[in-house]
């Protein structure tokens, strides 16, 4: 069975900028080794991006999914870089049955493309661009609780060769970097691993749930859209070990940011 992972994603189209490339070597190198560290090849990837929100669940169904560059004030050459992965129009609809089966209404979206929170770390997972990628949206609600159940449908495709992966970033506050963010996204991250590593599960999702009782949590995030995707990549694994495969404390001059696995 295959595990489940919540990425920090970096910053905008990093990849493709190779100054901001290299300020993030730590999170390429963790993204670069996650395809080696599991059990067998997928056979497509699910990624729930923080950048794809709809009042009612959609999952991406194009064969062949477009780019959606969704965000501003980047170099020209960015508006123009191709991830060129195919879609899954069959673990799209496998996707939206078993939602569907657990009391979610769900959209399948034919239009919708790549946007960065998906395209930019792929770039660096399978740069080949040939792993099948498929995007879940969130529900516009934001609601711990309910994503946590979301994950909790998916998690048959663990077992059906989907990987799961929650596309976001463990602190987002778009007007809050460097020295100043130092001390609340170290503060929020600390309580982040120590809740994630409860002793049970019930505990842990306990904690999530009621994470706007984290130390600077709405510093952390004003809008929680970036940090929902990890109760989908839980909720899919809920009974599993948790483990922390990214950690860095100076992203953007001074930010800590993580990434885990869900097993």
């Amino acid at each position: 069975m295959l595990p489940t992972y919540f990425i920090s994603h970096g910053g905008g189209p990093w990849p493709y900028m190779p100054e901001l490339r290299s300020m993030l070597a730590t999170l390429e190198e963790s993204l670069a080794a996650l395809p080696e560290q599991l059990p067998e090849k997928p056979k497509a990837i699910l990624m729930i991006s923080g950048h794809w929100e709809k009042k009612k669940l959609a999952v991406q169904s194009s064969a062949a999914p477009s780019m959606e560059y969704d965000y501003y004030g980047f170099p020209e050459h960015t508006y123009s870089v191709k991830y060129a992965s195919p879609g899954s129009p069959e673990v799209a609809k496998r996707a939206a049955d078993l939602l569907i089966q657990a009391g979610f209404p769900t959209d399948l979206d034919e239009k919708k493309g790549y946007d960065h929170g998906a395209f930019a770390p792929m770039e660096i997972m399978y740069p080949n661009k040939d792993m099948p990628l498929v995007q879940l949206s969130l529900k516009n609600n934001l609601d711990p609780a309910e994503h946590l159940a979301i994950g909790r449908a998916l998690r048959p495709l663990r077992e059906e060769g989907v990987l799961i992966v929650g596309s976001g970033l463990s602190y987002h506050n778009l007007r809050l970097f460097g020295a100043q963010a130092k001390e609340p996204s170290a503060q929020f991250d600390a309580w982040l691993q120590k809740t994630l590593m409860a002793p049970t599960p019930e505990q842990r999702n306990e904690g999530l749930i009621a994470w706007e009782k984290a130390p600077y949590a709405r510093v952390s995030h004003p809008r929680e859209d970036h940090f929902i995707p990890l109760m989908v990549a839980l909720g899919a694994a809920e009974e599993g070990q948790v483990s922390c495969v990214y950690h860095d404390k100076n992203v953007f001059g001074g930010v800590t940011a993580s990434s885990f696995r869900f097993d």
